[in-house]
């Protein structure tokens, strides 16, 4: 699946009818999933579970549902994010992650 093919996914399931502003409020409220998949994480780490991989994807999945929805709202497209990210990180860490260059960084 591309981010395109993604994105006409989410918008069957996103609530067309709200203003820009509520969509764009509902949309960056539902980014508190993060909660869910942090949880899932910690349990793995501190409470001695198993790491359960697909409610973790489950979580991750309903992040990218949220992060596409603001996207399509300000006109822009999961690709653009993409690569907007990748061109930020590469600008900052040229040569590949160090903990020198993360220190040193000047943003």
């Amino acid at each position: 699946m591309t981010f395109e093919e993604y994105t006409v996914a989410m918008r069957r399931t996103a609530n067309a009818g709200l203003s820009e502003r509520d969509a764009l409020t509902n949309a960056a409220l539902g980014l508190g999933e993060a909660g869910e998949a942090q949880d899932i994480i910690k349990k793995h780490l501190f409470h001695g579970h198993q790491l359960d991989r697909n409610a973790l994807i489950k979580e991750l999945g309903d992040q990218l549902f949220y992060i596409a929805w603001i996207a399509d709202q300000i006109g822009s497209s999961l690709d653009d994010v993409a690569q907007t990210n990748v061109t930020k990180l590469q600008r900052r860490y040229e040569h590949g992650f160090s903990h020198v260059a993360s220190i040193n960084r000047s943003e």
